[in-house]
């Protein structure tokens, strides 16, 4: 087949099916709560996503363990608000892990190490149910199914969001609208300044293809663990390679129980060269993904202790992608005012996470940590300015697709500190419905002091 670009001209009256002060594009960590704050907040709110289920990468992408709301010492929380609100429903009902709960212990099967256990692990079904219930009790409609195709930008601002779902080709009029994509489609599409990849190829961190697994026998799993001091079996992998066994370029086992014992999510994989905003690229890395979880396991359940038994419960139908785009605001949050421990009048939010951006042709590999750039603290602020992008006036990206130096995403591109983001910015889609100002002339200590009634974190007190 050829595949050289041409181009053919379409023109098409579209439907408008409706009116809405707010327009979320993407039902995952971060469109979940800008959702249903705004609509808490009086505002009338759509929210499209693609799959049929709310939750992102936590539930369609397989990663059941909500990473960056405690400190890495697992002592103090670094988000609370609408993500305290989900995850403290999801444990009240036994599908989740309070991490408060988990003893300290060298290697924790909550991830293997402690920094990792300070993450909530969850039944991904649980969690889906749940997100419905929140959205059907606050009044957001849900439209399932139903992919951005595109904008309508006049005067420096959206004006209708295009997308396609089984009813066809349709619009939707917004008066402000919340790029929850993770990719910043909405920004891009609307022609924000954007930069994608690492500056000096473009080239973007691995994928994962993520999967569950149960029937595992973790008593011998974690007894083998201790006895060859190797959380991630690395001893065990280098011998496969050796007798050429192990194909893979990545060279760690990554396990994590979830809400129940003998049922693991296994965060292995390490997928090069996809690229989450090309559709090819993202229909080749989800059958390499697949056709490595197989080889994977049959590996897993022939040489790793305790999965003789094991079966695989569930493999994810998408692709974990850690990153794409990233809008260029006014601000972009660097490196360096991250290691120079800086503060911000407009914080909305933190992350307890570290630096934790795989390097893209050794997917084992952590760049800033073999450059031994240390984090000077246990949290890392999210000032609102990095959700901004420019010129358009109306649109903020919460999410992995803010506004910073690469490197920065390590900490910040987590679920739990997107949620937090998504918080401030769903109250913020209402002002600017309400308001008709511009995102960027949002009152911050205004929105902050909101946060606060909302028991969201926007100032660090030490525990």
């Amino acid at each position: 087949m050829k595949t050289e670009h041409t181009t053919e001209h379409y023109s098409k009256n579209l439907p408008i099916l409706g009116h809405y002060d707010v327009i979320v594009c993407g039902g995952g960590p971060s469109g979940i709560p800008a959702a249903l704050a705004a609509r808490r907040a009086g505002a009338s709110v759509l929210l499209i996503e693609q799959t049929g289920q709310l939750g992102g990468v936590g539930t369609s992408a397989g990663v059941s363990h909500l990473l960056g709301g405690r400190t890495g010492n697992n002592r103090q929380d670094c988000v609370r608000g609408i993500f305290k609100e989900i995850t403290e429903e999801l444990m009240r009902r036994g599908s989740a892990v309070d991490p408060k709960t988990i003893p300290e212990e060298k290697y924790t099967p909550y991830g293997q190490f402690m920094g990792l256990a300070a993450g909530v692990p969850f039944d991904p079904i649980a969690m889906v149910a749940l997100l419905d219930e929140k959205m059907a009790e606050s009044g957001v409609d849900v439209l399932y199914f139903t992919g951005l195709v595109d904008v309508i930008v006049k005067e420096e601002a959206v004006s209708h969001v295009i997308v396609f779902n089984k009813s066809g080709l349709h619009a939707f009029a917004a008066h402000a609208v919340v790029d929850a994509t993770g990719d910043g489609d909405v920004a891009a599409r609307s022609g924000c300044e954007m930069v994608k990849g690492r500056p000096e190829d473009g080239l973007m961190t691995p994928a994962t293809l993520m999967f569950h697994v149960d029937r595992v026998d973790q008593d011998k799993l974690n007894a083998e663990i201790y006895a060859k001091n190797s959380p991630r079996l690395k001893e065990l992998i280098h011998s496969l390679r050796e007798r050429g066994e192990w194909p893979y370029p990545y060279d760690v086992f990554i396990s994590v129980q979830l809400h129940e014992k003998g049922t693991l999510m296994i965060n292995t994989t390490r997928i090069c060269d996809v690229d989450g905003t090309d559709g090819r690229s993202l229909a080749r890395g989800m059958m390499q993904g697949r056709r490595e979880v197989t080889g994977l396991f049959a590996l897993m359940r022939k040489y790793f202790p305790g999965f003789a038994e094991a079966r695989i419960k569930s493999v994810a139908p998408v692709l974990g992608i850690r990153e794409t785009r990233r809008i260029v605001g006014d601000y972009v949050y660097s490196v360096e005012d991250l290691v120079d421990a800086k503060d911000f009048e407009d914080t909305i939010g933190f992350s307890g996470y570290w630096w934790d951006l795989p390097d893209p042709r050794r997917p084992s590999s952590q760049p800033m940590e073999e450059r031994k750039v240390s984090m000077p603290r246990l949290y890392t602020p999210i000032p609102y300015r990095v959700m901004v992008p420019r010129p358009i006036r109306n649109v903020i990206c919460p999410g992995r697709a803010i506004s910073v130096e690469r490197d920065v995403l390590g900490p910040l591109r987590e679920q739990a500190p997107c949620y937090a983001m998504g918080h401030a910015a769903g109250l913020a889609a209402a002002e600017v419905a309400q308001n008709g100002c511009a995102f960027r002339d949002v009152d911050t200590a205004r929105l902050r002091q909101t946060l606060r009634d909302q028991d969201a974190l926007v100032e660090w007190v030490e525990a």
